[in-house]
């Protein structure tokens, strides 16, 4: 089994449309969603909810079941591995003023349309167009 990660995949709906937060990796500069390595004794949901909130200032409420997950290339010095990103969606209510990682990525909220043509991960890219397809059909089942 390879290393994993959890990702939050922010969004709001604003009259009837679906919006998605993204922020930027720190050393290339990419558009992507805020993730993070697991946690000891926390759940996958609950590690993806922190990461949004230490890297983005995001607080909201999470989907218990990730929508799928991407492959994503760590590099540290010569060493490189892959890591499996499981995506879950986190429904926004506000935003911190202050949070850990303010002023190291920059943040975008846009229509789910850009931000899958604006991340650089073909996979991430197709969960969010799916997760938008849902999204307009039903309210996602979020954890409480």
């Amino acid at each position: 089994m390879g290393k994993k990660q959890f990702a939050a995949l922010p969004f709001r709906v604003d009259n009837s449309e679906l919006h998605v937060m993204l922020i930027t990796t720190r050393r290339k500069r990419r558009w992507s969603v805020p993730k993070g390595s697991p946690m000891r004794n926390k759940e996958p949901h609950h590690t993806a909810a922190l990461e949004a909130c230490e890297e983005a200032g995001l607080i909201g409420v999470v989907a218990k079941r990730a929508l799928g997950s991407f492959k994503h290339r760590k590099r540290k010095g010569e060493r490189k591995w892959t890591l499996n990103v499981a995506v879950f969606p986190m429904k926004v209510h506000g935003q911190e003023r202050w949070w850990p990682e303010k002023g190291e990525r920059e943040a975008i909220r846009v229509p789910a349309e850009t931000a899958a043509r604006l991340v650089h991960k073909a996979q991430l890219r197709r969960l969010i167009n799916r997760f938008a397809a849902q999204t307009g059909k039903s309210t996602p089942i979020l954890a409480g």
